[in-house]
């Protein structure tokens, strides 16, 4: 049987394809290249476990090793990657290579987050409710119920009309309590 070689123009998502092809046709057979696949999983899994990539990423980092021989030399001459010291041997250790240094990369993106890692927003977060929680306790500190209130519905959105309504007072009167804890809370928190 001759050895399938993949043409320049099906590279990419064909080589991928014909991996496929070929490694199904190949399962039902028994012989010489169903062996020199069986050994090449070996040795990719024996790569993968030395390197210490995850479990569950070895089949297809297996297969994505396939996938770059089968662009790089024709498939009967694989059984010699594993033989011998020429250049199927070197094209072997860099496909392994190269999909091992991927697959790590991937899993060092993924292990970051898992490490606790906060992203800018969440960082961001926390500096808001940082800043809210003194700004809270310094307006228990210095300010009148009744000022605390004024606030609270001013950072509700209520403008000075609503809040007048609201509390039973009038809107000038509204005004100058929000004024006067605003400028309160600036001096005690040394805002200016």
């Amino acid at each position: 049987m001759p050895s399938p070689e993949l043409p320049r123009k099906h590279r990419g998502y064909n080589a991928a394809l014909f991996a496929v092809v070929l490694g199904t046709a190949l399962y039902g057979m028994s012989g010489p290249a169903t062996d020199t696949l069986s050994n090449l999983t070996r040795y990719c899994s024996a790569c993968w476990r030395n390197a210490r990539l995850p479990i569950d990423a070895w089949p297809d980092a297996t297969q994505e090793v396939f996938v770059r021989l089968l662009e790089r030399m024709p498939a009967d001459s694989w059984d010699d990657a594993l033989r011998s010291e020429g250049e199927e041997r070197k094209e072997l250790l860099r496909a392994i290579d190269c999909v091992k240094k991927r697959v790590q990369r991937a899993k060092t993106a993924q292990a970051l987050p898992e490490e606790g890692v906060a992203d800018d927003s969440y960082r961001g977060e926390l500096a808001q409710a940082d800043v809210r929680e003194q700004i809270a306790r310094a307006a228990n500190e210095v300010l009148s119920e009744r000022q605390r209130q004024i606030l609270r519905l001013w950072a509700e959105g209520h403008d000075v009309g609503d809040m007048a309504e609201k509390l039973n007072m009038t809107a000038a009167r509204v005004s100058d309590e929000k004024y006067k804890a605003v400028r309160k809370l600036r001096e005690h928190l040394g805002v200016v």
